[in-house]
């Protein structure tokens, strides 16, 4: 006799032991009604198993389908405008052997196709190039510590990279998009001097989507707000401007279209200019990091999915983020982040005054030691706020990646001094000698500028090897198809010292110019209103909307 656990009966083999109600034939009867019962036990156990397994491997396999279902929803581009960049060196790894993260963030104006067109306000740009109205590489330290958000304006004129073998000429950043998003990454590699590992996409309809999955964010004007202009150029044409926002002073939840409307007004916030277009971004960003922060987004599986179906039929990537596990991943790495350690800043910049580019919304990049110091910061993994522990010495940026053996006394390098100390190429070059590069010899051409290495695109490991004897950081490492050797070039910045590392800048020392906020500082702020753009009364102007033009509705 056993108890059988499944069923809570008690049962036996020995025909004995049953109870005899009928003789020997009703206890043989009932023997073999109990054997059926336990036989009938078994089997439904086994299919229970079976069917549990199954539904296990189908749940598995429906959300393998449906993961590949969202990964090809993803729309992805080349990383370089004709497969070639500006060959930046990357970034070096922490403590724990990561990485940073440098993605670029584009926001296109495209109207090619009806919901954008819908969505674009002004229709005068329907089928032509886009732009990149927002542009904002987004840094997450090696440690995980800390972020930035760093914005060029739109109208900032730049030297554009030859993308795709074009030479580019001094224009605005935002038409770098006409030939793709690698060329705007491209230039801003080119510009910055930083590496960048990818960027991504959104165009008038992403934005939307992405804000209605987020379920809205709180922003906060500190008037009453209205951006809509209208008037008439020289021929009497009439001319329709702004971005369409109408919203009250104080703080509001926005959702898709007036998501994309307060992303979007550049007239009514700050001067009028894009700097003030650029701080809205900002405001509405940090929210949004404050709110994923607050609400666990992330880590809630159901609100998971709706940013994931948005963002993969909203996004364009580099192949770099094509699938939903890399969107995620990064997601998650930008999630270790504390909101008090995310810094978003604009660069420094100034108007321009040069003959024929007066417009007041053209700006030109402060491009001495201010801008130079902003890059150098990013490019070294220097945190850009103040309220995470200081770096020890010992944590201090680590030089260009430990290289592979190179014969030192081999490698050709010509020192040149750019610094105002006297003697200092014929010093560093006796030093470089004492180290094992006995080819070393100073130069005595004038130079100015700042430290940088230049050597040929095929002699990359005996530049590191120069790099790594003297503390150099990636930023400083040029590769050019056009030299003949190495050449080390000491800058203003290096006056003394034969560690490149001490010059560097120090954490929170952001340059003067830079407009900066931070993710949790900033929660009461409030962006300002342009003249011309509130009102008093008891209810906003009338604003029509020209035709076909989507009006905004609560989701």
């Amino acid at each position: 006799m056993y108890e059988d656990d499944r069923f809570g009966d008690t049962v036996t083999d020995n025909p004995a032991e049953i109870p005899r109600q009928g003789g020997r034939a009703a206890a043989r009867k009932a023997l073999k009604t109990r054997r059926k019962k336990a036989s009938r036990g078994k089997r439904i156990l086994k299919w229970t198993a079976v069917g549990t397994a199954s539904a296990v491997l189908v749940t598995a396999g429906g959300f393998y389908v449906y993961l590949k279902i969202l990964d090809s929803n993803i729309k992805t581009g080349d990383l370089h405008s004709g497969g070639v960049g500006p060959n930046t060196v990357a970034e070096h790894a922490g403590p724990n052997g990561q990485l940073p993260i440098n993605v670029l963030v584009i926001g296109s104006d495209s109207r090619n196709n009806a919901e954008d067109v819908s969505l674009g306000g002004s229709q005068s740009s329907v089928g032509g190039a886009p732009h990149a109205d927002v542009e904002m590489l987004v840094h997450i330290s090696a440690d995980r510590t800390n972020a930035s958000i760093t914005s060029i304006p739109r109208d900032t004129f730049v030297h554009g990279f030859a993308c795709g073998g074009k030479t580019l000429p001094f224009d605005r950043i935002t038409d770098t998009l006409a030939h793709g998003p690698g060329c705007v990454l491209d230039t801003w590699e080119s510009v910055t001097g930083v590496h960048i590992d990818n960027w991504v996409m959104l165009d008038f309809s992403g934005v939307v989507k992405m804000a209605d999955a987020i379920g809205g964010v709180q922003v906060r004007a500190c008037k009453n707000v209205y951006d809509y202009y209208v008037y008439r150029d020289a021929q009497g044409v009439r001319h329709e401007e702004g971005s369409h926002l109408e919203l009250p002073g104080g703080p509001h939840t926005i959702y898709g279209i007036q998501a994309l409307e307060w992303l979007r007004t550049r007239h009514a916030f700050g001067d009028g200019t894009d700097p003030g277009r650029t701080a809205a971004q900002h405001q509405y960003l940090n929210s949004m990091i404050r709110k994923f922060k607050s609400a666990g987004t992330l880590l809630n599986p159901a609100k998971l999915n709706s940013l994931a179906v948005a963002a993969t039929t909203s996004v364009k990537t580099s192949p770099g983020l094509g699938s939903i596990e890399a969107m995620s991943g990064l997601a998650l790495e930008f999630n270790k982040v504390p909101s008090n350690r995310v810094t978003t800043t604009t660069i420094p910049f100034s108007h321009m005054t040069e003959p024929g580019y007066t417009n007041p919304n053209n700006w030109v990049p402060i491009f001495n030691d201010q801008t130079k110091q902003l890059f150098q910061m990013i490019a070294n993994d220097i945190p850009l706020d103040k309220n995470g522990a200081a770096p020890s010495a010992s944590a201090s940026p680590s030089p260009t990646a430990t290289p592979v053996a190179v014969d030192k006394a081999g490698i050709a390098l010509t020192v040149e001094n750019a610094s105002a100390t006297v003697g200092r190429g014929k010093a560093m070059a006796e030093h470089l000698v004492s180290l094992g590069f006995s080819q070393a010899q100073r130069s005595t051409k004038p130079v100015t500028g700042t430290t940088e290495l230049t050597y040929p695109t095929a002699d990359k490991a005996q530049a590191e090897a120069v790099a790594a004897a003297l503390g150099l950081t990636p930023g400083t490492l040029k590769a050019s198809a056009s030299a003949t050797g190495l050449t080390l070039k000491i800058g203003t910045e290096w006056p003394n010292g034969d560690d490149y590392r001490s010059t560097l800048p120090k954490q929170g020392t952001l340059p003067t110019g830079t407009d900066a906020q931070n993710a949790q500082d900033d929660s009461g702020s409030c962006m300002p209103v342009a003249p011309g753009h509130t009102w008093t009364s008891s209810t906003p102007p009338v604003v029509p909307q020209p035709a076909g033009y989507r009006q905004y509705t609560t989701p």
